[in-house]
């Protein structure tokens, strides 16, 4: 069976580029055409059959978001609950990344209980595996690892996070530069590293990059480009171990794409807002625009607690320059493991930056819906507000919440509402479009 990039290099169009062509109002050439030039990934599995979601140049930024369970807190139906409320609140993908308990149960458990495209990072379990088997995650055979992918590309992923850009060269520029402020912070890339260091031994994801995507590749699942080494502490942004691993996840995602596989770049982190536009300029020249997903970023270090605010604002900054798919933070990071309430203002905060920051990469048609909103507000059309308003059901909640006395108004201003003092006045010279 052909991936979604080869058929797009042979002309075909597969009714999942027919259905993101619908939900993006693009035709189907286009997305044809930019799924052929690896500029649009559409996170796939022949064997769970996810909904649709385009990735990618011109369309929408998407919006991702991620659960599972610790080795501290290990409650299956609490992560499905998770995974169905990321998905009501308006996830667009989900990784599920849990490391404590039973690692199949829990994912084939969310992968059946949403239908948007799910991912991990298999190296999570296979390191998880080895600890169990061996006593110790450096003692993870290789051989496992792939045996795992395709255990966990058979259970129906769409898309996996694969931390290929980590080899010995990029650990030497992390050596060189005196580590780092906020050290590693990647699971994934840290027990990787530690795996290298102690067997001596270059990454076998690197070293045998084509296992990978021919395994990827017989179900037609996205490679995400896992940023091991991206940056914990604003400090640590863009120094050279990053963007060496940056360099070779670009590299590799051209590479991956040859070979018919879908390819996503990953991308920080911490990262302070001056320096966004320029990161995805430079990723964007280095992959010929392969798709990149953004970890956050987040935009400072001090406000634990309030991550999903530093990173909602980073995101919209992302999303603006170009970023095509972005992982909420929640008000867990850096804290602890997230809850359900966590899970939901997570995702709201994320499609909240990614509208604003879409707003601004698309102004030609990304801003009608906020003058439909502002004439609702003008005109206290509270039902029309609430149908444009990008989150009604919270809107809705804090109105019914404290209903004024007059239930034209609100109760911030009540009898002496601006708006409806001002549209008797200038009512009758209001024209066209305005009314």
């Amino acid at each position: 069976m052909l991936t979604q990039v080869e058929q797009a290099v042979k002309g075909t169009i597969s009714p999942q580029m027919e259905a993101v062509a619908k939900a993006e109002d693009h035709s189907p050439e286009y997305i044809r055409d930019m799924v052929a030039a690896g500029k649009i990934v559409i996170p796939y599995n022949t064997n769970s059959k996810p909904r649709a979601v385009g990735i990618g140049k011109g369309l929408r930024t998407k919006v991702n978001a991620s659960i599972g369970t610790s080795s501290d807190i290990i409650d299956y139906e609490a992560e499905v609950r998770k995974a169905k409320i990321a998905q009501e609140a308006g996830t667009d993908t989900l990784m599920e990344l849990s490391v404590g308990g039973n690692l199949d149960k829990v994912r084939r458990e969310v992968i059946g209980a949403v239908d948007v495209p799910v991912g991990n990072v298999p190296l999570y379990q296979a390191f998880c595996d080895a600890a169990k088997k061996r006593g110790s995650a450096d003692k993870l055979d290789p051989e496992e690892l792939f045996d795992l992918i395709e255990k966990q590309c058979d259970d129906g992923l769409a898309f996996m996070a694969v931390h290929c850009g980590i080899n010995r060269y990029t650990i030497e520029r992390l050596r060189k530069q005196n580590y780092r402020y906020g050290g590693l912070v990647s699971k994934g890339g840290t027990t990787m590293v530690s795996w290298m260091e102690k067997n001596n031994k270059e990454n076998p994801l690197y070293e045998h990059f084509d296992r990978v995507i021919g395994i990827l590749k017989k179900y037609d699942v996205c490679l995400s480009l896992g940023n091991g080494l991206r940056a914990g502490a604003i400090h640590d942004s863009h120094d050279r171990a990053q963007m060496q691993e940056l360099i070779i996840n670009c590299e590799l995602a051209q590479l991956g794409r040859e070979m018919g596989c879908q390819m996503l770049v990953e991308g920080p982190g911490h990262m302070p807002l001056d320096e966004v536009e320029a990161n995805i300029l430079i990723q964007k020249r280095m992959s010929n625009e392969a798709p990149y997903y953004m970890l956050g970023p987040i935009s400072t270090d001090v406000v634990p607690g309030f991550d999903h605010i530093s990173s909602a604002i980073g995101s919209a900054q992302s999303a603006r320059y170009g970023a095509d798919l972005i992982c909420y933070i929640t008000p867990a990071e850096h804290l602890a493991l997230p809850n359900e309430d966590d899970v939901r203002m997570g995702v709201h905060a994320a499609r909240v930056a990614t509208y604003i920051g879409d707003m601004n990469k698309y102004p030609e048609k990304g801003r009608e819906r906020d003058k439909q909103m502002s004439k609702a507000r003008r005109d206290l059309e509270w039902d029309k507000q609430f149908e444009l308003a990008l989150i009604p059901e919270e809107a809705r909640a804090i109105r019914d919440s404290r209903v004024p006395e007059d239930e034209k108004t609100c109760t911030m201003c009540g009898e002496f509402c601006a708006a409806n003092g001002s549209t008797k006045i200038f009512k009758e010279d209001l024209a066209g479009d305005k009314l």
